[in-house]
């Protein structure tokens, strides 16, 4: 695969996480319940303590993550594939975090939440093989 087969593909995931994202914030200001296929994990989750982090939903933190992914695959500059890499794993940090909370905290699923940890994970791992495939001058931070 090419590296702008890569980066086509980060930038899809990147979209697909940002629309998801961008959906459970909706739910998160209008108030609505979010539409789930089985039972009522996702609203437990929405109306727990845990959807905000200091006064911010998570889900605007999750869409600004990846906003910030699709803005660092537009940079063509040396190290643009770390931070692309950099931010995924951040992300993928962030999710595993919040599905501990989920599985035995609040004891409920999100699939959307699910859904947005198999997308930033996706992210990673291709955010990784870019950086591991990269000539050595493009992998360096500068």
């Amino acid at each position: 695969m090419t590296d702008r087969a890569l980066v086509a593909l980060l930038g899809a995931l990147a979209v697909v996480g940002a629309a998801i994202a961008g959906y459970l914030t909706w739910v998160h200001y209008s108030g609505a319940e979010p539409l789930c296929v089985a039972g009522g994990g996702c609203e437990k989750v929405q109306e727990s303590r845990y959807a905000e982090v200091a006064g911010v939903p998570v889900a605007v933190i999750g869409l600004a993550g990846y906003l910030a992914i699709l803005a660092s695959l537009a940079i063509r500059r040396d190290g643009a594939r770390v931070a692309t890499a950099f931010l995924a794993f951040v992300g993928v940090a962030f999710s595993a975090y919040l599905t501990y909370v989920e599985v035995f905290t609040i004891e409920a699923i999100c699939q959307w939440c699910v859904a947005s940890a198999v997308v930033m994970t996706l992210i990673a791992v291709l955010a990784s093989i870019r950086v591991w495939r990269a000539p050595a001058t493009q992998t360096v931070a500068g």
